[in-house]
């Protein structure tokens, strides 16, 4: 009896182990089922906009420097900031590329695009005379239902002085009512292209050899 007893508890040991690994991997198809696919967003613009009249035939040589940003930001997901200052990371919404890629990119194509540069790394001989564009991105936050905000430090040297030309700080922020994620990128596309005209008009400026100051920021 008592041998009996045994095969029929370890019989129904053996049943609850298995019951058990069967729902854990019914959990584990389930959670998979239901999680969302990964979406991505990107900085650079889907038009090209409007160009402003070159003072030259000749383009603007520019080196837009790889840009820094800080370090809570500097990874694939988007990390929001909740309405207590905590930062919420978002694992299914995600960058397309590094977001220090996606800001040089952007401000690269929105120079060339609006403000008659050339992107020195493309052109087939060496300009005489190039401007490196250095942007070291100081805040870079999402906060969902009232803003998207760049503050940043950027300087303009050129390749024929030893010392930079100009350095400024630049606060931008784009208002968001709603619209989730794609309302926050599209809100940081705005502000990128703000910042890059902010640049672009004194690029100008500088290559004619007038005087400029930086913009007055709130």
């Amino acid at each position: 009896m008592t041998t009996k007893r045994l095969a029929c508890s370890l019989s129904l040991r053996e049943r609850a182990r298995v019951r058990a690994a069967t729902l854990l991997a019914c959990a584990l198809l389930a959670s998979c089922a239901a999680s969302k696919p990964d979406r991505f967003h990107t900085l650079l613009a889907s038009d090209a906009p409007a160009p402003v009249s070159a003072p030259s035939a000749a383009p603007i040589a520019i080196d837009v420097l790889p840009v820094t940003v800080p370090a809570y930001a500097d990874q694939p997901q988007w990390v929001l900031r909740a309405a207590d200052d905590s930062l919420i990371v978002l694992e299914q919404e995600r960058w397309a590329a590094p977001l220090r890629e996606e800001l040089r990119s952007a401000l690269t194509e929105r120079l060339v695009a609006r403000w008659g540069a050339a992107d020195a790394r493309t052109l087939a001989r060496p300009a005489a005379t190039t401007w490196q564009v250095r942007v070291d991105v100081q805040r870079f936050e999402s906060i969902p239902g009232r803003e998207a905000r760049i503050d940043s430090l950027w300087s303009l040297a050129s390749s024929a002085r030893a010392s930079v030309a100009l350095g400024c700080r630049s606060s931008i922020r784009e208002s968001v009512s709603d619209g989730g994620v794609p309302a926050l990128a599209a809100a940081h596309r705005r502000a990128v292209a703000r910042l890059a005209d902010e640049i672009g008009q004194r690029l100008q400026t500088l290559q004619r050899g007038e005087p400029t100051a930086c913009a007055s920021n709130p």
